[in-house]
């Protein structure tokens, strides 16, 4: 996380921080060891041998996609053989275990977590804390193309004056909106500089509780429903918590909090919205939206958009992607801004560090992944499948690799294309830089009580749970 819990940046800002890049990938150099100067009267210098990494027998335990992944498996696959075209002196070996901050802890203890892993926004500090990530500074330093990679994403896990992971691709949180759903009923379909009125009167339009159809579905399901609520506290102006004289202090329970969960009481007793199975998590939501069985879901727009064109058989004209709705007009669009990272096993040896880093960025910026990307589209097209891109890159989308990039996407109709006025209005606020999973928790408690208790009191509720999460959590951090 950064160091600023309050981080505002629009997408247009993302895009803009970034030099033009270009230029195919090249394995990061190994420095030579020193060579011994002959004495005067030696006719020639003799140089001592390099250590080449290449020379070495390495074998690397890689982040790989879930069996149900088929395309991203495919893509990996690809990956893999261009590696070892490389590096032949390299076992890969696969590992379809993803991060969960309920088991790292017992993977690393057992030695059993593979040399690199995914992870997410939010576990930056949590990490390093624990020393599971590896600090990678001096690998990332000699990295040729370090000065072209996101700084947005990238100081996520930038901690320090260190480095301990890789951003792979990011997002802002976004409303993804089924217009088929919303044409069937004679809704209007809303203007992107939408308000939460607006999302509330969609979803009244296009609800049918008697047929199980709602209007949208805000998570209430483990972690998921406190991070789902959190964009709702952003854009009513709220802040989960602030630094102050060196200690953490809960601030959800403002009336920005309270406004925000009044909101969501709205949308559960009053406009009867919501499914009345309301207790949905991530997956839950993402199916139920594919399964046209919820109008609105609201997540980082790749999943959605992936699960619902290539599982649920929709068309690419039938989904839009919005940005959060301001609370009133002329407010931000803000969501919470997340991502995806790549970090190394501190407990693999310097070697296997090295290469894991080069397999992370083997493909960063390189001639080779465009064609493997459209190599991949292709298939897809001859499959009847689409390709989701994501919506923030580890480099800006206005830069030269990225231009090189979209083209490929415009040649194709079934690669899904984002909103230009859609994505100009996005506004990203970065999550909670300490204990911000067990945050996220609190609030799930809190939104099952308001979908399950019509009588409900948002404030004391509030209240209640932002004195458990700061004496339980945050009173016991020390911030330098």
């Amino acid at each position: 996380m950064r160091k600023s819990a309050t981080l505002f940046v629009s997408l247009a800002l993302m895009v803009s921080m970034l030099a033009a890049c270009s230029g195919g990938n090249k394995p990061a150099a190994t420095d030579p060891p020193a060579t011994d100067k002959p004495s005067d009267n030696t006719a020639a210098a003799t140089d001592a041998p390099k250590d080449d990494i290449k020379d070495k027998k390495i074998k690397i335990s890689i982040y790989y996609p879930l069996p149900d992944q088929v395309e991203a498996r495919e893509l990996e696959d690809d990956k893999i053989a261009r590696f070892k075209a490389v590096y032949p002196n390299v076992e890969i070996e696969k590992s379809d275990w993803h991060y969960r901050p309920d088991e790292i802890g017992i993977k690393m203890a057992a030695n059993e977590a593979p040399t690199f892993y995914n992870t997410f926004a939010t576990e930056a500090k949590f990490l390093v804390e624990k020393g599971w990530a590896a600090d990678i500074t001096d690998l990332y330093n000699n990295y040729e193309f370090k000065d072209q990679i996101n700084p947005v994403l990238q100081n996520t896990f930038n901690i320090d004056g260190k480095v301990f992971g890789v951003a792979q691709k990011g997002y802002v949180v976004t409303t993804i909106v089924n217009k088929k759903m919303l044409d069937a009923k004679g809704v209007a379909v809303p203007a992107y500089d939408w308000t939460w009125d607006d999302l509330l009167n969609t979803a009244k339009g296009v609800a049918d509780p008697k047929k199980g159809i709602a209007g949208i579905a805000p998570m209430a399901k483990t972690n998921d429903g406190g991070w789902n609520w959190t964009n709702f506290l952003f854009e009513a102006g709220g802040e989960i918590q602030t630094i102050e004289n060196g200690k953490v202090v809960a601030k959800f329970n403002s009336d920005a909090g309270v406004k925000a969960l009044d909101f969501y009481k709205k949308l559960r007793w009053e406009a009867n919205v919501v499914p009345q199975d309301w207790a949905l998590n991530w997956g839950d939501a993402v199916g139920a939206f594919s399964q046209g069985r919820i109008a609105m879901v609201m997540a980082g727009a790749e999943g959605p958009l992936d699960s619902a064109l290539n599982q649920g058989g929709m068309k690419i004209e039938d989904l839009l992607t919005f940005p959060m709705p301001a609370a009133e007009k002329g407010g931000k669009h803000t969501g919470v801004l997340g991502g995806d990272y790549l970090v190394i096993n501190p407990n693999a040896t310097k070697d296997e560090q090295d290469m894991a880093f080069r397999y992370i960025t083997f493909d960063y910026f390189t001639d080779q992944y465009l064609a493997s990307i459209e190599k991949e589209i292709q298939a897809r097209k001859a499959g009847g499948k689409f390709f989701i891109p994501p919506h923030i890159n580890y480099f800006a989308s206005d830069s030269e690799y990225g231009k090189k990039l979209q083209a490929i996407f415009d040649k194709y109709d079934n690669v899904y294309k984002y909103s230009e006025e859609s994505n100009a209005l996005l506004d990203g606020k970065a999550e909670a830089q300490f204990n911000t999973q067990d945050y996220y928790g609190s609030m799930t408690n809190v939104i099952q009580e308001v979908f399950s208790k019509k009588d409900a009191d948002p404030k004391a509720l509030l209240d209640a749970a932002a004195k458990l999460t700061q004496e339980k959590f945050f009173d016991s951090i020390k911030v330098q």
